[in-house]
């Protein structure tokens, strides 16, 4: 089989193309939950923190010199993304435990029977008993 019918039987098969749409699906809902904490939970969150921009958040550890930058560690930023990151999650497991309770429970076949019945006194026995230990009866094979 050449290479590219290869590639072809596994790029068109249903669960590859069912993860890219999950990829496609989970980067817009990514951006959507970006915006959702960046426009409405930071905001009031910065409010109470005395009406500074929580993401501008920094500390610096050495100050700028002339043309070179500032190093500073922005807990602001990695805070932002922690709580972005623990949305995505709650969203992401709500969807799965919603799916999940969607999906029919198939049913169990039932355990193979362990014992019949002796034709002759009715009792049960074992399935593989060539007599009946109550009668004495052959049982047939």
């Amino acid at each position: 089989m050449s290479m590219v019918k290869e590639f072809k039987e596994f790029a068109m098969k249903g669960n590859v193309i069912d993860m890219a749409v999950g990829v496609i699906v989970g980067g817009a809902f990514g951006k959507i939950v970006t915006s959702f904490l960046n426009d409405i939970v930071m905001p009031p969150l910065g409010m109470l923190m005395g009406g500074v921009d929580f993401t501008d958040k920094r500390l610096v550890l050495k100050a700028a010199e002339g043309a070179g930058k500032a190093v500073t560690l922005n807990y602001g930023a990695f805070v932002t993304n922690i709580i972005d990151f623990v949305i995505i999650a709650a969203a992401v497991f709500a969807a799965i435990k919603a799916i999940n309770s969607l999906k029919r429970s198939e049913p169990v076949a039932p355990p193979a029977p362990t014992e019949k019945a002796c034709p002759e006194c009715l009792l049960n026995i074992p399935i593989k008993a060539k007599r009946c230990g109550h009668c004495a009866q052959a049982q047939p094979s």
